[in-house]
């Protein structure tokens, strides 16, 4: 029992400790119910990547309305058919506010998403090539 209490002192003694440096970029995230968010896909760089060059992939899917609030971090969308295999109920970390106007949203029907968030990419054909000599060596664009 006192064993049980010294450890339970500890772990609140180093939370606290910790607490402030977590809460540095932590931020409260609230969205309107019948707005409209982006959901991201790719939440990790190792699990989910679309493409080696992470800065030219795909990071956010939508917009799309929220449906209700579930909780405090939890939100309900309003997926495609397309998407209906994926779990409407999404944490509010994997959503991002959209700004911009809904009339100017492109679809894509052309992009086949697959169960684990991923798509195929095509390759295309090389046209032309340059090799750009710096002092020490030799780069190909």
């Amino acid at each position: 029992m006192v064993k049980v209490k010294l450890i339970s002192e500890r772990l609140k003694k180093a939370k606290s400790r910790q607490q402030p440096y977590s809460d540095v970029r932590r931020r409260k995230l609230e969205f309107n119910v019948e707005a409209w968010v982006y959901m991201k896909i790719s939440p990790t760089k190792n699990v989910m990547r679309f493409d080696k060059n992470r800065n030219l992939s795909a990071w956010y899917l939508g917009p799309y309305q929220i449906l209700r609030r579930i909780g405090k971090v939890a939100y309900e969308l309003e997926l495609p058919n397309n998407l209906a295999w994926l779990h409407p109920v999404i944490h509010v970390s994997f959503l991002k506010n959209c700004l911009r106007d809904l009339t100017t949203i492109v679809p894509l029907k052309g992009l086949r998403v697959k169960e684990n968030l991923s798509y195929e990419e095509v390759l295309v054909e090389i046209l032309d090539r340059h090799v750009w000599k710096l002092r020490n060596k030799e780069v190909a664009s």
